[in-house]
């Protein structure tokens, strides 16, 4: 009876697991059509949006999918295929501020100050995809990021109504762990998306791009934007 019992449970497994692989695969090949790795080939879009992620490891170590987005980011304003740019990401603590850090570098890199957007709420690949046209007012816009998060991010905004593409920027090699991770991360969409019905945990007023979002007085941009006062930025 234990035998057959283990024989179960290994069939179980291995349909759970292969269930996994194939959920993951689709996502890729149902948004592969919206994903361009050649800036040439990209159509042009009024707006590129750009998905923050952290600087530096927590070694210390430069992030290379930080600085392979600035780099897609500028080539893509530099280009011609998108005018402005709209920088979502994270800034939860007083020492962690994406968009202010991915700001200054697209700078650096050329990138006018008054193309530059900023939306400080992007917690979540959801929250940032939804609020691109929720909050700032932007329909049929490109998201920069790498393939496997482009992957993700379409399928979210397709199966939210929203018009995107993704001009996908270089990975940097020995992912492994990232591409496991990010396996979970699609189940997780799945059921925000199927399930949950999500919506991004902040939203407001329609904020039409290319006019930037004004800071209330008060409320400091720099070094982070706290949870409260994102609400009031909303």
């Amino acid at each position: 009876m234990r035998k057959r019992l283990l024989i179960g449970l290994l069939i179980l497994a291995g349909i759970a697991v292969t269930t996994i692989i194939l959920l993951d695969r689709w996502i890729s090949w149902d948004t592969a059509p919206y994903i361009y790795e050649d800036v040439a080939q990209l159509p042009a879009r009024d707006v590129g949006m750009v998905l923050g992620t952290s600087k530096y490891y927590t070694s210390g170590a430069t992030n290379l999918y930080y600085t392979n987005r600035i780099k897609g980011a500028a080539e893509a304003y530099h280009s011609g295929k998108v005018k402005y740019l709209l920088l979502s990401g994270d800034n939860g603590a007083h020492n962690y501020n994406e968009p202010i850090n991915m700001r200054k570098d697209l700078i650096k890199a050329g990138v006018p100050a008054s193309k530059i957007v900023m939306d400080f709420a992007g917690f979540r690949t959801l929250d940032s995809v939804v609020r691109t046209k929720k909050v700032f007012d932007t329909d049929n816009f490109t998201i920069i990021t790498q393939r496997f998060h482009c992957e993700r991010a379409v399928f979210i905004a397709k199966h939210k109504g929203i018009d995107a593409q993704c001009y996908a920027v270089p990975a940097p090699a020995g992912m492994f762990k990232v591409r496991v991770r990010e396996v979970f991360a699609r189940l997780g969409a799945l059921a925000d998306v199927y399930v949950l019905k999500r919506e991004p945990k902040f939203l407001g007023e329609q904020e039409s791009i290319p006019a930037p979002i004004k800071m209330p007085d008060g409320i400091k941009g720099y070094p982070a934007v706290s949870p409260d006062e994102v609400s009031k930025l909303n």
